[in-house]
This record gives C-alpha cells, sequence and structure tokens, in this order.
C-alpha cells in the first residue's frame, strides 16, 4: 500500500469512527456528513472525497458493525471446544448479547426499524451481514453430524418454496443437517433479534440484560440428541429436566423479551 493509500484508508476509518459516535448520539435517521466534516476538523467538501453520501456512510457503518460483531462471535466460539455443541451454541448466543448491549446504537443500526430512504446494498452487505448467522448453522450441522442434534418426531411440513430456498441454503454451505433444521436455525437467528415494542433512549430496539428463560430452554430443548444442560450451568440457565417433553420452538422462543404477547397481535 502506497503512502497515498494508507493516508485515504485511515482517513475512511476516521471517517467512520465519527460516524458511529455520530449514530449513538444522533440516531441513524439524522446522520450528516457535514457534521462528520466538522468534527473531522475540515470542510465538508472534503469530506465527500472519500464518502461521497449519507448513504455511503450508513453502508460503511453497517459493514463496520457487521464485522465486528461477526469477529466478537467467530472469536468467542473458537474459544470453546469443538464438540461442546452447546458451550458454542451459548458463547455465539451470549457473544451477540454482549455486543449488542456495548453497541446499542449500531445494533439498532444492523437490527432495528429501517433508516428512512436508505436501502443497502446487498451485493455489499449481504455477505458480513450474514456471517454470524452462517457461524450458528454450521455449530447446528457440526452437532447433527456428530448424532448429537436431530428433528422432533413430528416435523410440521414446510411450503415447497420455503423447502426450496433452505435446500438451497443446504446446497450452498455444504451443510449436512436436514431442511427442517436449517429452518430452526433461521428462527433461533430471529429470536436474537426480534424488537421489542418498547425503545430505549440510544436505539431502536430494547436489549434484555440476560437471556430470557422461555427462550433458551426452548430452544435447547426442542433439539432432542442434545446433552442437558449441566447440574449448575452458568448464569443461572435452568437445567433441561430428563425426559420432560420438549416444548415447540415455535412458541415464546421467536420473541427475546418475555413480555406476553397479545393475540390478536400480528
Amino acid at each position: 500500500m502506497t503512502p497515498r493509500q494508507r493516508a485515504r484508508a485511515q482517513t475512511v476509518a476516521d471517517i467512520v469512527r465519527l460516524g458511529r459516535q455520530h449514530l449513538a448520539t444522533h440516531g441513524a435517521a439524522a446522520l450528516s456528513l457535514r457534521a462528520v466534516a466538522r468534527d473531522l476538523g475540515v470542510v465538508s467538501s472534503a469530506v465527500y472525497r472519500y464518502v461521497e453520501s449519507r448513504d455511503e456512510l450508513l453502508t460503511l457503518l453497517l459493514i463496520d458493525a457487521f464485522g465486528e460483531l461477526g469477529d466478537e462471535a467467530d472469536a468467542a466460539v473458537a474459544a470453546v471446544p469443538e464438540e461442546d455443541h452447546v458451550g458454542r451454541f451459548l458463547a455465539l448466543g451470549r457473544a451477540v448479547r454482549a455486543w449488542a448491549l456495548r453497541e446499542p446504537a449500531s445494533y439498532a443500526l444492523l437490527f432495528g426499524s429501517p433508516v428512512p430512504g436508505y436501502n443497502a446494498p446487498a451485493e455489499r452487505t449481504t455477505g458480513p451481514g450474514t456471517r454470524v448467522i452462517v457461524s450458528l448453522i454450521r455449530i447446528l450441522d457440526a452437532a447433527a453430524r456428530a448424532g448429537r442434534l436431530v428433528l422432533p418426531d413430528r416435523s410440521p411440513a414446510m411450503p415447497p418454496i420455503l423447502a426450496a430456498d433452505l435446500a438451497a441454503i443446504r446446497s450452498e454451505f455444504g451443510l449436512a443437517i436436514p431442511e427442517g433444521l436449517v429452518a430452526r436455525g433461521v428462527l433461533v437467528w430471529s429470536s436474537f433479534l426480534v424488537p421489542s415494542a418498547s425503545r430505549c433512549s440510544t436505539s431502536m430496539v430494547r436489549i434484555p440484560s440476560r437471556p430470557p428463560r422461555s427462550c433458551s430452554t426452548t430452544i435447547l430443548a426442542s433439539w432432542r440428541g442434545l446433552p442437558d444442560f449441566p447440574s449448575r450451568p452458568p448464569d443461572g440457565l435452568p437445567r433441561n429436566p430428563v425426559g420432560a417433553q420438549p416444548p415447540s420452538i415455535d412458541c415464546q422462543c421467536a420473541r427475546m423479551d418475555a413480555e406476553p404477547r397479545r393475540r390478536d397481535a400480528p
């Protein structure tokens, strides 16, 4: 990399850093390149040589946040032995939650309400944005290959279109797990991210400070073949009673808050 390229890369990194600060202070909808330029100590026209628009800045912030989240999730999973599938699953979930609690504004940008007038370019954000869910699905795949993860006896039939999409995912990533387990993996991921109706002051989603009982126990109990929780599980997670009837994965685990949901809610 030439000195000029290094200088440009550093300037873009500074713009992204200041953009994250403005995101936390003002929110994504109020993000302004002019304000970033002011804090950078340059005229706004100079910033546009590096980042051409507010939408480009939002895209850079998305890529940066997705990358940071993916790095932390990957590091947490790698710290657990490969044969400990439950431990890796829990490590990934806790890493996502820890990052969300530390970076609520970035979490809201990634998984909260869409920013008015902005459409993320799929060709630049899909790869970074799917890192964590791919890691989660690979944990399930490894557990299935080891004979520790199977579908319940009575699994609901899937619509043909959904089954075809899930089959394509299996083929793309070389997965051994059936479509039904891919679907459950996607549902698990969505359970991490479903926004609450109430909003905190710095983000568009409320992030619970600890995993709710309903989500963790329902997910793990629904996967027959996974080992039970240890007798003294970390962070107060309850033990899955041996022989207990596993509840449906379609119930509370689709919501990260444990608040009751109205029957007529969509």
